[in-house]
């Protein structure tokens, strides 16, 4: 049987990558090109753009708009990144080892994952409700006077760490339980052997082992941390006060509420360049652990 060479299989190649290739030139590429266009233009959607240059740049870079929202993002990203790794990992080592209805249960806590961010959303503002949500009145059983959660300027960024948190703990569970059972059982047979304790075997044996995994989910975390939105937009709108005006929110208001579609483009363009100098720098402590290993 004859194989392809050459030009006849460069030649078939991108025939079959071609539609790949065009969609991501329509729904990626080029509407990113797009954004970086705009954002050296003023622009209201109506009117015809004007050229600006980097004045967009310097005003998202000096506005004191901006560092809040930036601020509030890194406030969620350090809140809700330790929650969702230390909670994935609890579960995660829980449903690892053999239980009744161990499947039931890996299938139950990753719902939230595959619910829509509107439908949990809703349901925790309800859960949350300073008046008549469920936490409250647990609170209240035992004398305590539950806060304002996302009606108070204070409370109302845990409360969306603490709703987004919940939805993601299936996601981390799943990753982690993958690098789990990854784990040869011989390491563990070979340090019963030696006599470790529970804690140190998990300490010296399956944390380290755990690290390809465990970096991973803090990549994507990250990356999905400082790209908050949904839940911000229908529990909060970015208040009270702006106290959960996050990036991406700031981005929503600035192009839809205020028509600054240019500076929206900009303000952007500053967060995919955070997100890559994140990202570049996660891969790289990823790659030393990992060769360390």
């Amino acid at each position: 049987m004859n194989t392809l060479t050459g030009p006849r299989k460069a030649g078939l190649l991108t025939l079959l990558l071609a539609p790949s290739f065009v969609l991501i030139l329509a729904f990626v590429l080029g509407p990113m090109l797009g954004s970086l266009w705009i954002s050296f233009h003023d622009w209201n959607l109506l009117k015809p753009m004007t050229w600006t240059g980097l004045d967009n740049y310097r005003e998202v870079l000096t506005s004191a708009d901006t560092w809040k929202a930036f601020r509030n993002t890194l406030y969620y990203v350090v809140g809700y990144l330790p929650l969702v790794y230390v909670g994935g990992l609890l579960i995660a080592l829980g449903l690892n080892r053999a239980m009744r209805g161990r499947n039931l249960l890996r299938g139950v806590y990753f719902l939230p994952v595959v619910t829509s961010w509107v439908v949990v959303a809703l349901v925790w503002k309800w859960i949350l409700n300073p008046n008549s949500g469920a936490l409250n009145a647990v609170l209240g059983w035992f004398g305590i006077d539950g806060p304002g959660w996302w009606t108070d300027p204070t409370w109302a960024m845990p409360s969306v760490i603490l709703a987004s948190a919940w939805k993601d703990l299936g996601f981390v569970m799943v990753i982690l339980l993958a690098g789990l059972q990854a784990i040869p059982e011989s390491v563990y047979e070979a340090a019963k052997v030696d006599g470790v304790t529970a804690w140190q075997r998990f300490r010296h044996v399956t944390f380290p082992l755990l690290a390809p995994s465990s970096l991973f989910v803090v990549m994507i975390s990250l990356i999905n941390g400082f790209q908050v939105f949904d839940q911000v937009f229908v529990m909060t709108g970015g208040g009270p006060a702006g106290a959960t005006t996050t990036v991406v929110s700031a981005v929503y208001d600035n192009s839809f509420r205020y028509g600054k579609i240019g500076y929206a483009s900009a303000l952007s363009w500053v967060l995919f360049v955070v997100i890559l100098i994140v990202s570049v720098a996660q891969s790289r402590v990823q790659r030393k652990v990992v060769d360390a290993q």
